[in-house]
C-alpha cells in the first residue's frame, strides 16, 4: 500500500474534522478496505509517518489508528515486518456479503465515477415490471415451488438462443445452470473444480481482489498471470502446473484489452493438453462499440470452458441473476452445489428475464445502452484530449470505464488526492487490483463513465478534469 492506497483511503475519510474524529475516520476508511476485501490478508501498509504525509494528517493520529485495529486483530505489527493485515481478517462486503464489491467512494460523493456499473437511473422500470407482472400472473403452478437447480426452463432456453445469436456461445439448455451473479457462479466453480483435484488456478493480474480471494477460500493457490496488449501470459499457468485458469477474453479488467487470437489458441492449447478448465468471465461483452463484438471463448471448446455471464452490468447488480454455461463433465457436481447453495434462484425474476430476452425487450435495451455509453466515453476522452493532452486514456474500445494515466512527470499523487476530494469524486486507481510488490507511479485511475445519471454526467466529467488539471505540477 502505497501513495495510491493513500489516495482511496483519502477520498473514503473526506474532510477532517476534530482530532478524535479523524483518527476514527482512518480507523474506519482501513477497516472497512479490509472487509470489503481491497486490502487482502497479509498487505503491507505504509508507515505512520507516510500514510500521514498522504493524507495530511498528524502522524500520532494513523499511528493511534494502527494501534487500535491491532488491538481489535485487524492489523498485525513486528520489528522490520511493518504493520500488514492479519491473515485471519476475512474481507465482508455490505449486508454480510464476504465478497462485496462497494465502491471507494467519499461519504458524500458527488460525483460517483466508479468502474464496473452501469447507469441505474437507465433501468427499463417499465418493461421490467410489465414481464415480473405477466411472470406473476402466468406462472405455471409448479413453478411456485422449489424446482430444477439449474433454473427455468424458460430462461434456460431463451438464454440458449440469445448467447448463441449475441455472443456464440454453444450450449444446450440443458447445461445451462441459473445463479445469483458471477460471484455466486465462481464460488461454485471453484469449489467444484477443487473437488475434482485441482489445486492451482491462474488468475489475471491486475483483476478483482475479491475474485481472487474466492478462489483462496476454496484451497486455490493463485498463480499471477500478468496482462499485456495481448492479454493474459499463459506460460505462467503452464510452467505452474495451473489446472484452472479464470479470465476476462473480450475485454480484460481493469486494463480494457481483448485476448488476441494468439493467446487464445495457446491457452485452449494448454487445457488440451493438461486435462484443464478455463472459466471465461464474460461480464460486459454486450458493450463493444468501434467493431462487432469478440465472440466468447466458450464457442472454441465448450467441454473445457465453463462460461458465466450476468445482469449485472446490463440490466443493474439488483437483478440478482447470473449463468453458466457448463461443460459437460462439470454439470452433475455444479448443479448438486447449487441445490446445496441455495436450493434455487428466484423463480419469478428469472421468467421475467426470460419474457425479455423472447419480446426482443431485453436487445432493444441494450441497443439504447450501448449508444448512451459510447457517447459518454467519447465526451470523457474528449475532455482528457483538450483540457489534459498530455494524459493517456487506455481500454477504450469496449465496457464501462476506461483507464486514465495522469501526465507521469508532471502528476504528485497526493495533490491529486487532495483535489479529487475538494471536487467529491468516487472512482478507484490501478493499485486496488493489482498483486505485488510493484505499483506504478502515479497510479492510472480507473474511470467508470456509466454510473452518473445522463443529467449528472457533464458535470462529473468537468470535476474530474478540473481536479486532474488542479494536481498536476
Amino acid at each position: 500500500m502505497r501513495a495510491a492506497h493513500g489516495l482511496d483511503l483519502l477520498v473514503d475519510i473526506g474532510p477532517p474534522g476534530r482530532r478524535g474524529s479523524r483518527r476514527q475516520a482512518v480507523e474506519d476508511a482501513l477497516r472497512a478496505a479490509v472487509q470489503q476485501g481491497r486490502l487482502p490478508p497479509g498487505t503491507r501498509l505504509p508507515a505512520s509517518r507516510e500514510l500521514a504525509a498522504d493524507l495530511g494528517l498528524a502522524r500520532g493520529t494513523v499511528s493511534q489508528a494502527y494501534e487500535q485495529l491491532i488491538a481489535e486483530g485487524w492489523l498485525t505489527a513486528r520489528t522490520r515486518a511493518g504493520t500488514r493485515v492479519a491473515g485471519a481478517a476475512a474481507p465482508t462486503g455490505p449486508s454480510g456479503d464476504p465478497y462485496g464489491q462497494a465502491a471507494v467512494r467519499p461519504p458524500a460523493a458527488r460525483h460517483d465515477l466508479g468502474p464496473g456499473r452501469p447507469d441505474l437511473s437507465a433501468f427499463p422500470r417499465q418493461e421490467w415490471a410489465r414481464a415480473l407482472r405477466r411472470a406473476v400472473l402466468e406462472a405455471p403452478v409448479e413453478a411456485l415451488g422449489y424446482g430444477d437447480p439449474r433454473g427455468r426452463p424458460e430462461l434456460r432456453s431463451a438464454l440458449a438462443g440469445y448467447l448463441g445469436r449475441v455472443r456464440g456461445v454453444r450450449v444446450d439448455p440443458a447445461h445451462l445452470v441459473i445463479c445469483s451473479g458471477f460471484t455466486q457462479a465462481f464460488h461454485l466453480l471453484t469449489r467444484v473444480l477443487a473437488g475434482t483435484g485441482a489445486a492451482r488456478i491462474g488468475m489475471e493480474n491486475p483483476a478483482m481482489p475479491e475474485h481472487v480471494e474466492i478462489a483462496r477460500t476454496a484451497g486455490l493457490t493463485v498463480l499471477d498471470l500478468p496482462v499485456d496488449q495481448d492479454g493474459p501470459l499463459v506460460a505462467p499457468a503452464e510452467t505452474g502446473g495451473a489446472h484452472v485458469v479464470l479470465c476476462t477474453p473480450a475485454h480484460q479488467f481493469p486494463l480494457g484489452v481483448s485476448m488476441s487470437p494468439e493467446r487464445r489458441a495457446r491457452l485452449l492449447a494448454w487445457a488440451d493438453a493438461q486435462d484443464g478448465w478455463i472459466v471465461e468471465d464474460d461480464y460486459d461483452g454486450e458493450f463493444r462499440y468501434d467493431r462487432r463484438p469478440v465472440a466468447a471463448l466458450q464457442a472454441r471448446r465448450p467441454d473445457r470452458v465453463a462460461y458465466v455471464g450476468s445482469t449485472s452490468k446490463s440490466l443493474g447488480p439488483s437483478v440478482r441473476l447470473g449463468w453458466i454455461a457448463c461443460p459437460p463433465r462439470l454439470l452433475e457436481p455444479l448443479v448438486e452445489a447449487k441445490r446445496l447453495a441455495d436450493r434455487q434462484t428466484p423463480t419469478l425474476e428469472q421468467l421475467a428475464l426470460a419474457d425479455l430476452l423472447t419480446t426482443g425487450a431485453f436487445d432493444r435495451y441494450l441497443r439504447a445502452r450501448r449508444r448512451s455509453y459510447r457517447q459518454r466515453r467519447d465526451t470523457l476522452v474528449a475532455a482528457v484530449a483538450e483540457r489534459l493532452p498530455e494524459a493517456r486514456v487506455t481500454g477504450i474500445a469496449a465496457g464501462l470505464h476506461v483507464l486514465l494515466e495522469p501526465p507521469p512527470h508532471r502528476t504528485d499523487q497526493r495533490k491529486t488526492a487532495a483535489a479529487l476530494r475538494r471536487h467529491g469524486i468516487a472512482l478507484t486507481t490501478l493499485d486496488r487490483y493489482l498483486r505485488g510488490e510493484e505499483r506504478p507511479d502515479p497510479a492510472p485511475l480507473v474511470v467508470g463513465y456509466a454510473t452518473p445519471a445522463a443529467h449528472a454526467y457533464p458535470a462529473a466529467v468537468d470535476a474530474l478534469l478540473t481536479a486532474l488539471t488542479e494536481a498536476v505540477r
